[in-house]
């Protein structure tokens, strides 16, 4: 059993972690869906219900939606702070990530402030996502900060994701 990760791998899953972002802010996504095992899971964990896609097809259509949005135009994942830590075969991680959105000329706006909880596998000879769980910044993670209860705060599902949420609870 693995209980450290070489610099190598540390550096393929860093990698691994930033091609996830370019796919999606590009409209990649067949590139974006070989970022994930093939039974790979998106957990999206910051509103009032959570959507999960699993699977290379829910995936496609994940990444198809934020392709075809011409919202999404601009948008900027800034993934950082990834941790790393060995368990077993596979490897976990957190990151802190934020989402910026272009807006005209400015000023741009930070959409999203959360962080990813990760397991990763290594599939076909690559590291690839197992499971990456998308987190609000808020309710447990800071339970330590004075003034803060832990509790997980669920934030109402803004309209223009209401269908993709459906859609992933029909795959």
């Amino acid at each position: 059993m693995t209980t450290t990760l070489s610099t190598t791998d540390r550096l393929a899953i860093h990698d691994l972690v930033s091609r996830y972002a370019w796919a999606l802010d590009t409209g990649d996504v067949e590139n974006f869906v070989t970022c994930f095992c093939r039974e790979g899971v998106l957990v999206w964990d910051a509103f009032d219900r959570p959507g999960r896609w699993e699977g290379e097809e829910a995936l496609r259509h994940f990444a198809r939606f934020f392709r075809d949005q011409p919202s999404s135009a601009g948008r900027q994942h800034h993934v950082t702070n990834l941790l790393l830590e060995a368990d077993g075969e596979e490897a976990l991680g957190k990151a802190y990530v934020a989402v910026a959105l272009r807006q005209g000329d400015g000023p741009h706006a930070l959409n999203v402030m959360g962080w990813y909880e990760d397991r990763f596998r290594r599939e076909g000879g690559q590291w690839r996502i197992a499971e990456r769980v998308i987190r609000d910044w808020s309710g447990p993670i800071l339970a330590n900060i004075a003034g803060q209860t832990g509790e997980h705060l669920a934030r109402p599902l803004p309209p223009p994701l209401a269908w993709l949420f459906r859609t992933a609870s029909e795959d």
